[in-house]
């Protein structure tokens, strides 16, 4: 943390303009030590952008506008300089060489951000954020980012965790005063305050499906015997072939796997095997990769050849049962049967089809109802927490003894509390931040 840090900000390759950035204790001092311009770098207004140049050794590196933000009033609460330069590959790292030989450290992943949560300016929910904008790839996790980047998740958890302190409070002062015993109307305020703080836990660990949709897609397995139109009906939904198609049985003979996004949502196709009697080894091969496609999947689009008779069958849930070939004419025994009907020849059905996979993934709820989506480690906090605070209710509720309840209390508190980031969490922070690209 005392140290200087530098590195390029922007991504690796050819632009119009590249940016650097340099944040800690010398940061003015090393980029003034390299500035040529009508004022030193210490001088020179905060927050706004000013022209000149960068030399080492009497030999000018590049003219560039650079632009100072003092501490606190900075992205990391640290004194940060961001000079913006040509975005040739050749001239950023011969400036990011000169800032380093200067006295700065090069950054390591995550470290900008992750000074940004030391100093306080961001929690760890916050934090988590930042990557989750940067790598958002649809209209719907972005704005799910921009609500957790916001500070959303984070004053939901600050409010959880203080209900809790105040009720913690509240009977370790029962527990240091024995004589003043928990009057009954006080106790059901209690227990009413961690019931409260139970079922909104429950509410956030609602949304950890739709968190992990937004981040790495609805994972969808295109399923079903061959020539049914599997292959096919990836190109359709991809726009483009991406498939081989052949009217011969066991073409595919790999899992496929390419994403589109639908109303938002990002979907990940994965077209499989046709399941059929076989000795042909590769086929085999392929056929098992089908099945343990199935099994992970969170989506099952099975397709089926309409003009064919119907066989015997019952889908999952997860399953959407999609007729194909209905431009051929549809065998009387689908009648009543099946939720979608396509053709892949013709492209007709494919919204319909497209606004059910969306349906499904949503579960029925509003896209605003995706605003706050928890991740993987908010939701093994989560978890944690709630089995702490249901024994905390239990014991209220049986009138256990109150150091019991104690000890519960104060574990769904440290349960809640790394969500949001405790100074206790060193390994936690290397391995969040750890995931960051360089500069960020």
């Amino acid at each position: 943390m005392s140290d200087t840090i530098a590195a390029i900000a922007t991504a690796f390759g050819e632009g119009a303009v590249a940016l650097l950035r340099l944040s800690g204790p010398r940061a003015q001092e090393i980029a003034d030590g390299l500035w040529v311009g009508k004022h030193p770098v210490p001088s020179l207004p905060s927050r706004q952008a000013t022209l000149g140049a960068l030399r080492e050794n009497e030999e000018k590196l590049d003219d560039v506008l650079l632009t100072v933000f003092r501490a606190p009033n900075s992205y990391t609460g640290e004194d940060v300089v961001e000079i913006a330069c040509h975005g040739g590959i050749l001239v950023t790292r011969t400036i990011l060489g000169a800032l380093l030989r200067a006295g700065a450290r090069a950054a390591e992943p995550g470290e900008f951000t992750r000074r940004a949560y030391r100093h306080g300016k961001l929690d760890l929910t916050q934090a988590e954020a930042v990557m989750d904008v940067v790598r958002a790839q649809t209209s719907l996790a972005l704005r799910a980012a921009r609500e957790q980047l916001g500070g959303a998740l984070g004053a939901r958890i600050r409010g959880a965790r203080a209900a809790l302190l105040e009720t913690q409070a509240q009977i370790e002062a029962a527990l240091d005063f024995p004589e003043e015993d928990i009057a009954p109307e006080t106790g059901a305020i209690l227990r009413k305050r961690v019931a409260g703080v139970l079922a909104d836990a429950h509410a956030l660990l609602a949304t950890a499906r739709q968190g992990r949709v937004l981040r790495e897609g609805l994972r969808t397995v295109i399923f079903g015997e061959p020539n049914v139109g599997k292959s096919s009906l990836l190109n359709r939904l991809l726009g483009f072939e991406r498939a081989i198609v052949s009217a011969r049985p066991g073409t595919t003979r790999d899992v496929i796997e390419e994403t589109i996004v639908l109303q938002g949502i990002p979907v990940r196709l994965l077209d499989t095997a046709g399941l059929r009697e076989s000795d042909d080894e590769i086929e085999q091969a392929g056929m098992e990769r089908t099945r343990r496609a199935v099994d992970d999947a969170d989506l099952v689009l099975h397709v089926v050849d309409a003009s064919r008779p119907a066989p015997d069958f019952i889908p999952e849930s997860r399953t959407i049962l999609v007729l194909n070939k209905c431009d051929l004419g549809e065998h009387p025994s689908w009648i009543g049967r099946g939720d979608v009907r396509i053709s892949c020849s013709t492209g007709g059905g494919l919204e319909t089809l497209g606004a059910a996979i969306a349906d499904r993934a949503l579960h029925g709820a509003a896209q605003e109802d995706w605003a706050i989506s928890i991740n993987a480690r908010h939701q093994a906090c989560l978890e944690r927490a709630t089995a702490a605070l249901q024994s905390a209710l239990d014991g209220l509720d049986t009138q256990r003894s109150l150091d019991l309840v104690a000890e519960d209390l104060r574990a769904g508190m440290e349960a809640i509390g790394d969500i949001v980031g405790r100074p206790d969490t060193e390994n936690l922070l290397g391995l969040i931040f750890g995931q960051f690209c360089i500069g960020k």
